[in-house]
């Protein structure tokens, strides 16, 4: 057994010790993922850890979709889900994405991926809601989990996270973009993001205070990184399905992706 496996089935175990049908839903989709990774040239288990909790050792799940002609100077995007381990739905959504792409690894050319399905392990093992782990300052984190999402974030030099969260308290998705370097926008008219990749579906658009400074998320820790990435949130309605979360976000993150890849492109064509 590699070393890899290994530290899937950690995570692995933990989740069927819940009796809830999201939960054994994940943790079906996740064995089924791992094994049809090991079979692809495109997209690969990864998990991220340890993370030492109560003597245990867990593992954030991690896929990564490595586009073909990827290169150092590709796009390089972290998705990330399951901040709540009481709401698994974006969760779920993430891990139907990497699903497809490893039935049709055909997203685009020179992407390099990461999707974080779950972030909190720790409450899914111990059942503990309320951990707030979208609040958490990535400068200090306290949360083991954020912890090992800031090292790597150091290392990986991301352009972008993209996180999902289920916060809207009506029909709209509520959209947040954050600290995106303006003095690099191209005057081809590309936006970061737009409505448009959004559709059909309602948007609702948030801002911080003009000069606030971020208080949680990744760009807290925007000194320690090797680049200066954005930070979009989602925010999908509280009152949707498992079956509307997935068929929104493959939609969108999708159309987002291309997005910031033909950006990327442009950039490095300056």
């Amino acid at each position: 057994m590699s070393i890899i496996s290994s530290r899937f089935e950690t995570v692995a175990r933990v989740l069927p010790s819940q009796t809830e049908a999201p939960v054994d839903a994940f943790s079906a989709r996740l064995s089924s993922l791992y094994a049809l990774s090991q079979k692809s040239n495109y997209v690969f288990a990864s998990p991220l850890g340890p993370v030492y909790h109560a003597g245990r050792h867990l593992n954030l799940p991690r896929f990564v979709y490595f586009g073909p002609h990827t290169h150092d100077e590709s796009l390089r995007l972290a998705l990330l889900a399951g901040f709540d381990s009481t709401d698994l739905r974006a969760a779920l959504a993430l891990t139907d994405l990497v699903e497809q792409l490893l039935g049709s690894p055909d997203l685009g050319q020179g992407l390099n991926l990461s999707f974080f399905p779950l972030i909190d392990v720790i409450g899914l093992a111990r059942n503990e809601p309320g951990r707030e782990l979208h609040r958490e300052n990535w400068s200090r984190p306290l949360a083991p989990e954020i912890n090992v999402l800031e090292k790597d974030a150091r290392v990986c030099g991301y352009h972008g996270f993209i996180r999902l969260e289920t916060t809207s308290d009506d029909n709209a998705i509520s959209v947040r973009l954050r600290n995106h370097p303006t003095d690099t926008a191209p005057a081809s008219g590309i936006e970061l993001v737009s409505s448009e990749d959004f559709e059909p579906y309602p948007v609702r658009w948030e801002a911080d205070a003009a000069g606030e400074t971020p208080s949680d998320g990744p760009l807290t820790a925007a000194d320690d990184l090797p680049l200066r990435p954005f930070e979009l949130t989602l925010g999908l309605p509280r009152e949707w399905s498992v079956e509307r979360h997935q068929t929104a976000i493959a939609s969108i993150l999708r159309r987002l992706i291309l997005r910031h890849r033909a950006l990327q492109s442009y950039s490095q064509h300056l």
